[in-house]
């Protein structure tokens, strides 16, 4: 139990507290002793301001104490502690909670957790063979050398369980063996985050004289996703290579307008209900002129 009125003693061991205080401080950055405190019956812990400029609003506690009945008081410990007005670095959060999209560089893994709600298992089941399975323990009798890989016995005294027939064997044959899948929360989680990109609420998909459903540029893809988004390939559109909904919209979509063709000049116009006489040299000037051209 914290006694409520310090030792007076242990109160009275300032100059003992601030001798500790500056010995473990760097010189000069013990400020006024600001606070007594009894921590227990006899202990008691003494607060000096630390003038160091880089653990501003800090304190030095410094805890001293005395035995039953002796009048020596000794030292226990001497810490820096922060102040109500300390500045002290931000709460610490796991990497997991604290990773955004984009930070991720090369040579980077990113582990997913055993229970991410956004996976799914890729196949269902064990490599348990069913009841009806070629190298179940019912058809084991019915079973062609030929056509199964089975050895004599049940299921259950083979060594391993034959490769062939197996779920993962049949997965891997047909291109779709993945350890996981994407869950229904994990589509629509990624389809939310596309939407808020290139989606209809944009506002570049506002200004658009079209959306991308009707875009020559717009390229389809299968899945379940197939029915909300596809890819632009555009180059010259601002989401040239990216997954946008079919309701969102740019300036570059291919119907957007037809590029006018370059006027035509009229046809020159010709009168010849008229003629202008058009002389082909100028008017003799004088008759020096004349002889000094040779001109009678």
């Amino acid at each position: 139990m914290r006694s409520r009125t310090p030792d007076r003693l242990c109160a009275e061991a300032v100059d003992l507290a601030r001798a500790a205080a500056e010995e473990a401080a760097l010189p000069g950055t013990v400020g006024e002793h600001v606070q007594t405190v009894a921590d227990g019956d006899r202990v008691v812990t003494h607060s000096f301001l630390c003038l160091d400029p880089a653990y501003r609003g800090w304190r030095w506690a410094v805890t001293v104490a005395r035995a039953s009945r002796a009048k020596n008081v000794t030292l226990d410990e001497t810490v820096l502690l922060p102040g109500p007005d300390a500045l002290l670095a931000p709460e610490w959060v796991p990497w997991s909670e604290r990773l955004r999209p984009g930070d991720m560089g090369p040579g980077d893994l990113l582990p997913t957790d055993a229970e991410d709600l956004r996976l799914v298992p890729g196949w269902s089941g064990e490599d348990v063979p069913p009841p009806n399975s070629a190298v179940s323990e019912e058809m084991d009798r019915l079973a062609e050398a030929e056509d199964a890989d089975v050895v004599p016995g049940s299921p259950a005294a083979q060594p391993a369980v034959p490769a062939r027939g197996t779920i993962a064997a049949v997965a891997e044959e047909l291109g779709m063996r993945r350890a996981r899948v994407l869950s229904r929360y994990g589509l629509h989680t990624a389809a939310d985050r596309w939407d808020e990109t290139h989606g209809a609420k944009t506002p570049m998909a506002q200004a658009a004289p079209a959306s991308c459903v009707s875009c020559g540029f717009l390229v389809p893809i299968g899945g379940s996703l197939g029915q909300a988004f596809g890819v632009c390939a555009n180059e010259f559109g601002p989401a040239d290579g990216h997954l946008v909904s079919l309701s969102y919209g740019c300036g570059g979509h291919s119907e957007a307008a037809v590029m006018p063709k370059p006027p035509r000049p009229a046809p020159p116009v010709i009168d010849e209900t008229l003629v202008d006489p058009m002389p082909l040299r100028s008017e003799p000037a004088g008759d020096e002129e004349d002889e000094e051209l040779g001109h009678s």
